[in-house]
C-alpha cells in the first residue's frame, strides 16, 4: 500500500524553472521497499498537454498523485509555478479513470459540489456551474441525472465540476478507459478545446494513458517510462497539425517511436 498524504514541509526551496508543474529528481518506493521510481524529471509548461506513457504496472498512476502531492516522494521535488507543492492543493484537479458522480444529483448539482468549499452563494455557485457544463457542450443538460446520460456525458460533468473549482492544473488518469471507442474518440476530438479554452483558467495539463494512438492525437510532449525502477527513458515532441489523423505517416512514425521505448522493461541491477 502507498504512503500515506503528504504531510507539510518546513522549508520551501523555489525552483528555478518557469514550468507550471515540474518533478525534479523524483524517487519513490513502497513500503514494503519496492522501489517504484528513480530520478525522474519532467515538466509541463504553460498552455501544454503532456502526456506520460509506460507498460502496466510501471507507476504512471502513482506517478500523478505525486505530482498532486497525494503522495510524498522519497526523494526530489514538486513544484508548482516554482513554490513546492507540499501537500494537495485545490489548484491542482485530478480526474480519475472511474467516472465519478452522484446518482442522487442532477448535471448542475454534481458541478456545483465543487463550489460549496468555496462558500459562494448559491445563485452565484449556479450561475458558475451552468458556465462550467456550456464549456464542456452540455448546455441544455443542466437537469439530466447520470442515469440519464451516456458515460461520455458523465465524464463531461465531471470535467465541468473540476473546471468550476478554477484549477491550474489538470492531472487525468485514463479519463477514457471506461468509455466506447466511439464516444472516447468523439470527447478526445473536443477535450483540448475545452480544456484550453478562453474561458478555463488552466494552465496545463498532464494525462496518463496506456492507449498510445489517443496520447499523440492530444500531447504537445510525451515521456516515455520504462524499466525497474523506473525512469524517463525517452521525451517526445508532438509538432503535428490539430487535428490529427492517425492515418497520416508522420502519425505513425510517432506511433512506431513510441513503441520501441516501450520494450519489456530491465531490472536494474543493484
Amino acid at each position: 500500500m502507498a504512503k500515506d498524504l503528504v504531510r507539510e514541509s518546513q522549508i520551501e526551496k523555489p525552483s528555478n524553472s518557469s514550468s507550471v508543474l515540474e518533478a525534479a529528481n523524483i524517487d519513490f518506493s513502497y513500503e514494503n521497499g519496492y522501489k517504484v521510481f528513480e530520478d525522474i524529471n519532467l515538466s509541463l509548461n504553460r498552455n501544454e498537454f503532456v502526456a506520460i506513457v509506460g507498460p502496466s504496472g510501471i507507476g504512471k498512476s502513482t506517478l500523478l498523485r505525486i505530482l498532486g502531492g497525494f503522495l510524498k516522494p522519497d526523494k526530489g521535488s514538486v513544484y508548482l509555478m516554482g513554490k513546492k507543492i507540499n501537500r494537495p492543493t485545490p489548484d491542482i484537479v485530478l480526474i480519475h479513470q472511474s467516472i465519478v458522480t452522484f446518482p442522487w444529483m442532477t448535471a448542475l448539482e454534481n458541478v456545483m459540489v465543487s463550489l460549496k468549499a468555496k462558500h459562494i452563494p448559491n445563485d452565484k455557485a449556479e450561475e458558475m456551474a451552468k458556465e462550467a457544463l456550456e464549456t464542456v457542450g452540455l448546455q441544455g443538460f443542466e437537469d439530466l441525472y447520470p442515469k440519464e446520460m451516456s458515460g461520455g456525458m458523465r465524464q463531461r460533468v465531471a470535467i465541468a465540476r473540476a473546471l468550476a473549482a478554477d484549477p491550474l492544473v489538470f492531472l487525468m488518469d485514463e479519463p477514457f478507459a471506461h468509455l466506447d471507442e466511439l464516444t472516447a474518440e468523439g470527447l478526445r476530438q473536443d477535450i483540448y478545446n475545452i480544456l484550453f479554452s478562453p474561458d478555463t483558467p488552466l494552465k496545463g495539463v498532464v494525462l496518463v494513458s496506456h492507449n498510445l494512438t489517443e496520447v499523440i492525437e492530444l500531447a504537445d510532449v510525451i515521456y516515455i517510462l520504462n524499466n525497474v525502477p523506473a525512469t524517463v527513458v525517452g521525451k517526445v515532441q508532438v509538432d503535428l497539425p490539430r487535428p490529427r489523423s492517425p492515418r497520416s505517416e508522420a502519425f505513425n512514425r510517432l506511433l512506431d517511436s513510441l513503441y520501441n521505448y516501450l520494450t519489456p522493461p530491465k531490472v536494474k541491477k543493484p
